[in-house]
């Protein structure tokens, strides 16, 4: 039947025009949210309060006074000296990575301020092969280490990890002592090293410098851990309660100190920061606080796993 036929040939058909993502789904509550309101609530459901994963730049516009982040180290990058290969070349993989992301490395140093108060800040971003820590990630955090000791200034390192690059092989697992015995300079200077742990903190990253903070905040409901559930279960061969890794669990079980929505971690920070440039270093020979000391930072208003429990109940 003739009109079925096009009457005139070479008739292009219309191309699908592209339509921007304006809606997101919230996984535990199934809430539909309006992509422009969650960025304006800290991209934080309004209704469950679960805490959406965010990059690097978030956290910047998020916690630094103006959004002013004067990043150094910037142009290091990582090196595919192992020639690994799996289902895709490591190298293909970094060229990936720095493609979507715009960075060198799954971690942005540099300095700051928060209320004023002058810091060093280490961002990881999850979105660069998992956040993985390789030799880059461990070097740029022994270099804002040696800022902050150089220049007397605090250090704050958000986590969001899935562990060691297992691309790098040893090399990654070498960073672990690295970090740690740059973190340990600060601490015999007298100088803050504030945690922030974020979903998810697992791995080496854990192992090393994300669990030791002089202080160690958590986003709610972040995942933190060392092994897997089902590694770990196999190991000691017994049933493991449900959430033992999230950050309520470690805050109950002393891991961490305060678990802390997101739109209240900057001035849970800023408490912190008074408490310690209020000359609040330990005034003891062998590095512990006074009990005034202890009363004082007792005395900050940190959401501690009591007030959790009681919230829960109510």
């Amino acid at each position: 039947m003739s009109w079925f036929k096009r009457a005139t040939k070479g008739i292009k058909p219309q191309t699908k025009k592209e339509m921007p993502e304006l809606w997101l789904k919230c996984e535990p509550c199934g809430e539909i949210i309006y992509k422009k309101k969650l960025e304006e609530n800290s991209h934080v459901c309004n209704k469950c309060g679960f805490h959406f994963r965010i990059q690097s730049a978030d956290y910047i516009r998020y916690l630094l006074d103006d959004g002013q982040f004067d990043e150094f180290n910037a142009n290091i990058s990582s090196v595919d000296f192992l020639k690994f290969k799996a289902t895709k070349k490591y190298s293909d993989q970094l060229k990936a990575a720095v493609k979507k992301t715009g960075h060198n490395d799954a971690i942005r140093t540099g300095f700051g301020k928060m209320f004023g108060h002058e810091v060093v800040m280490s961002i990881m971003d999850f979105s660069f092969i998992g956040g993985s820590m390789g030799s880059v990630v461990g070097e740029k955090i022994a270099r804002a280490a040696d800022e902050a000791l150089n220049r007397k200034l605090p250090l704050i390192i958000i986590s969001a990890s899935g562990g060691a690059r297992m691309m790098e092989g040893a090399i990654s697992l070498m960073q672990l002592a690295k970090t740690s015995a740059r973190l340990a300079k600060l601490s015999e200077n007298g100088l803050p090293f504030i945690s922030i742990v974020t979903d998810p903190t697992t791995g080496g990253v854990t192992a090393s410098y994300a669990m030791l903070g002089d202080v160690i905040l958590a986003e709610p409901g972040a995942l933190i851990g060392f092994a897997g559930p089902r590694v770990i279960k196999q190991t000691i061969g017994q049933d493991l309660p449900d959430g033992f890794q999230r950050a309520e669990f470690q805050l109950k079980h002393g891991f961490v100190d305060a678990v802390v929505p997101r739109d209240e971690m900057k001035e849970k920070i800023r408490d912190v920061l008074e408490f310690c440039s209020d000359g609040a270093q330990s005034s003891l020979p062998n590095g512990e606080l006074s009990n005034e000391e202890v009363e004082k930072l007792a005395a900050i208003d940190l959401p501690l796993a009591g007030d959790l429990d009681q919230e829960q109940s109510n």
